[in-house]
Order: structure tokens, then C-alpha cells, then sequence
């Protein structure tokens, strides 16, 4: 039977860089194309590009890896609506499966074996508009919400959006990222400290690891 296909950039193995999962060994599943350009992008290479695959080839180099962990991440990924049968398709076999997303596409349709880690653009990214208001209804007790902090008017929108959707009691896990290179880890630590928020300071640790290297 033919299986749906979709446009994938790079299908690889390597450490969870980020989320509540980080250091843990995980296949990504980088897909192509993205309808947002925030500033601060660096997988701005998967944008377009990338290679027509089906979604039965996906699933073969995946289990090539012989890992029970697999993160679709992108571009956006829900960009290309087949997304869905591949995760779901994923969970079936047994996989961990978890979603990076920029919470600019509705997630309601996301598989709820699926752990959504959504991407709450902050104004600094220049799409804070395009976020859904209706994906925060949407999310499960086990998913998790991330914010980008460009500089101090970031952190205090996204500490209001913290308050404003009672988020910490939310889902899992609130993680809050420096722009790397752009705003002090330190500086962002201080401010939560100083707040007392109850969330998850995180660097990107593939990019402490090896830089910034596709495919890591």
C-alpha cells in the first residue's frame, strides 16, 4: 500500500538539545518549510529544499537508529498537514514521540500520545501575532510551553502570558531560552530568580556541544 509522503530535510541522530527531555539520545525528523521568519531562526536552511520521501521510508530510517525517542522538529512541521499520519504513525510502533512546534497551526488534531512542546512566539521574534490562542486550550497536562527571550520586553510579556494562562499548572513543563548569542544566559536566570517563576531556565546544548552544525 502506497503511504503519504512529505518534504524532509534531515533525518538524524543525536542528543534532545533542548526541552525537558534534554541529553537524551533521539532521532529528529527535520521537515521542510516554515510560513513564519522569526529573527532569531537558525534552521533558516530548512526553509525549502529537502527531499519527497514517503512516510514508509521515514519510518525505515528511523528504526535504523534503533532508538525509542524521535522529535519531529522543522520549519514548522505541521506546515505539511501529513505530519499528523506520520506522528501517529510513529506512536503506533512504539515510539516516544514529540513535537516542536510554533504554535502558529492548530494542534487540536496532533495525536494525544504526541508530547507538543509549543514554541509561544514573544514580540522580539516579529510573529508574536501569528500565535493561535486556541492551541493554549488545546494543550495536555504532559506537553510543554516555550518561550524565546530576546531582551527584558520578552521576558515581561512572556511572564504575563505565564500568569495570563495560569501556565505553570498547564503542562509539564514552562521553558524559557535565551537567544543564543543575543541575551545573557545569566541575565535571564536573574530575572526568573528574582521573579520566582516556576519555570525551566534551558541553553541549547547541541550548540554547546558542537555549534551551529546542521544535523545535531
Amino acid at each position: 500500500m502506497n503511504s503519504s509522503k512529505l518534504r524532509i530535510t534531515e533525518i538524524f541522530y543525536s542528543l534532545q538539545g533542548e526541552t525537558s527531555s534534554m541529553g537524551t539520545p533521539t532521532v529528529f525528523v527535520r521537515l521542510t518549510g516554515c510560513p513564519l521568519r522569526c529573527g532569531y531562526c537558525d534552521t533558516a536552511y530548512a526553509f525549502s529544499g529537502g527531499e519527497v520521501i514517503s512516510i514508509n521510508q521515514i519510518l525505515a530510517r528511523v528504526a535504523g537508529y534503533d532508538c525509542p525517542y524521535v522529535t519531529v522538529t522543522g520549519g514548522e512541521p505541521l506546515a505539511q498537514p501529513e505530519c499528523l499520519e506520520l506522528m501517529t504513525k510513529l506512536c503506533d510502533q512504539g515510539y516516544r514521540v514529540s513535537l516542536e512546534t510554533s504554535g502558529a497551526i492548530a494542534i487540536h488534531e496532533i495525536d494525544p500520545r504526541v508530547v507538543v512542546i509549543l514554541d509561544l512566539k514573544t514580540p522580539g521574534s516579529g510573529e508574536s501575532h501569528r500565535n493561535l490562542e486556541a492551541n493554549i486550550g488545546a494543550l495536555k497536562p504532559v506537553d510543554e510551553v516555550k518561550f524565546v527571550i530576546c531582551d527584558q520586553k520578552d521576558y515581561e510579556w512572556a511572564r504575563a502570558k505565564l500568569q495570563q494562562y495560569d501556565l505553570p499548572d498547564r503542562v509539564a513543563d514552562v521553558l524559557m531560552s535565551p537567544v543564543h548569542g543575543q541575551l545573557s544566559p545569566r541575565m535571564l536566570a536573574e530575572w526568573i530568580l528574582a521573579d520566582g517563576l516556576a519555570v525551566r531556565l534551558q541553553l541549547q546544548l547541541h550548540k554547546l556541544v558542537w555549534g551551529d552544525k546542521p544535523g545535531h
